[in-house]
């Protein structure tokens, strides 16, 4: 006979809820129950067997263990009814973090009335910008939506949208960044988006090596899916719903008609492709919380490149999507074999690499990672740096506006901010432009 659901989801609850170790859950089991069944420590022993050591498991995922456990199924089968519920366990779940989280510092919140708190806005609020149930990617008024949208063409014929949250979620997202993930050790070969890490920092182990392997991650922020981001906040140790709300407000699922607006999207293939990939629930590129956490989620993959670089002596860094490898003369002989490795680890870790943009440069070629070339020192392409070097002159010759063919809102600050690249790679070169920057006359 099939188990009572309602029995069964009962008494999952009453798993879920503490420590998962067998005598905690024989105990809340007994309280639950009413008294101490001969068959509630051998299930208890597995249920901890089949979830210990792992991320904290959906209540789904425990309702149907129950179901399928041959030792709970042959006792339930002596009972014509079902056993009462002596007493039902109300109490929220516990904080469950995996071994290595247990040293994080991160905030306990065990309920969604204690996240809504942490927040510092109402729970119908969280609701709304969590927005579980998609409604803000169905069709209606973009007033109501939590992000603004941008579509950028690239000129290999790739969409890359820009989603921006609005300021009432930004600012939800900043306090989720600040008071949870960036409490978290990222991986020592992840660069981008890492307080006192850079370009530069992502650069330098490579500089003056014998052949540098650069690959290029597709897609990288719509990767993540909702259900991926989740299962992190679950490994945090945050309970079900708490962990379902902290993603929901790091995720969202691009609106169909936002495609509408887009013209000349090159090849229909990759466009389609575009929008069921942004269709998902994904970590949005513009939220302040994804870099972080695509970062985080991304640790094994460090962990299984950095090891296979370790292994034929090579080094490996990241900086978001792009990824580098060099090495000395062993590492040239064998790095053609050594790049499939790579991407079969990536796509093993559910990414997916641009093969086009892969490239192999030995010492006899302009090496170069995130616009920094690195054959014997960290420097600006001569190309790169002799554009921005006309452009200033001519903004001192015939006015900024002149100079602002892509059409930026700010060119002061664009021009301002590749001049303080140019700073950071190159100092002397930097200076140089530094002073003719100065020397515009602003209109």
């Amino acid at each position: 006979m099939r188990p009572n659901l309602r029995f069964v989801e009962a008494l999952a609850g009453a798993l879920l809820t503490g420590e998962s170790s067998v005598e905690a859950v024989v105990e809340r089991g007994t309280h639950m129950l009413g008294r101490r069944w001969r068959w509630l420590p051998p299930l208890a022993r597995r249920y901890v067997n089949a979830f210990s050591g792992r991320t904290r498991p959906r209540r789904r995922d425990v309702v149907q263990f129950l179901l399928y456990d041959k030792g709970f199924r042959r006792w339930w089968s002596n009972y014509s009814h079902a056993p009462e519920i002596a007493n039902w366990l109300v109490e929220p779940q516990r904080m469950q973090p995996v071994a290595a989280a247990k040293k994080w510092k991160i905030p306990p919140i065990e309920s969604a009335g204690a996240l809504a708190e942490w927040l510092g806005i109402d729970i119908a609020y969280l609701e709304w910008f969590a927005d579980l149930k998609g409604l803000g990617s169905k069709k209606g008024s973009s007033k109501l939506r939590h992000y603004s949208y941008r579509v950028l063409m690239k000129d290999s014929g790739n969409i890359r949208l820009i989603e921006a949250p609005k300021q009432a979620l930004k600012k939800l997202q900043q306090r989720i960044l600040s008071g949870i993930l960036d409490k978290i050790p990222v991986h020592s070969a992840t660069h981008g988006f890492v307080k006192g890490r850079s370009i530069k920092t992502f650069v330098a182990p490579h500089v003056g090596q014998r052949v540098v392997l650069r690959m290029d991650l597709r897609d990288f922020f719509p990767t993540f899916r909702a259900a991926r981001i989740e299962s992190f906040f679950r490994t945090m140790g945050y309970p079900e719903a708490v962990a379902d709300l902290l993603a929901g407000m790091c995720t969202t699922a691009t609106p169909q008609d936002v495609w509408k607006k887009v013209r000349g999207a090159g090849d229909p293939v990759q466009f389609w492709e575009s929008r069921m990939t942004y269709s998902r629930t994904h970590l949005p590129q513009g939220a302040p919380t994804s870099p972080a956490l695509a970062n985080l989620c991304s640790f094994r993959l460090d962990c299984r490149l950095a090891g296979l670089a370790a292994a034929v002596g090579a080094h490996y860094t990241r900086y978001a999507d792009d990824l580098a490898f060099s090495g000395d003369d062993d590492f040239e002989k064998r790095v053609d074999r050594f790049s499939i490795h790579a991407a079969s680890i990536v796509m093993e870790e559910g990414f997916a690499v641009n093969h086009r943009k892969t490239r192999i440069m030995r010492q006899g070629v302009r090496q170069r990672l995130a616009g920094i070339v690195a054959n014997q020192h960290p420097n600006i392409a001569r190309k790169d740096y002799d554009r921005l070097k006309a452009i200033l002159t001519n903004c001192i010759r015939h006015g900024s506006e002149s100079q602002n063919r892509e059409g930026h809102a700010n060119f002061r600050a664009h021009l301002e901010g590749r001049v303080s690249f140019v700073e950071m790679v190159n100092p002397a070169k930097g200076g140089r432009l530094r002073r003719l920057l100065d020397a515009i006359q602003w209109e």
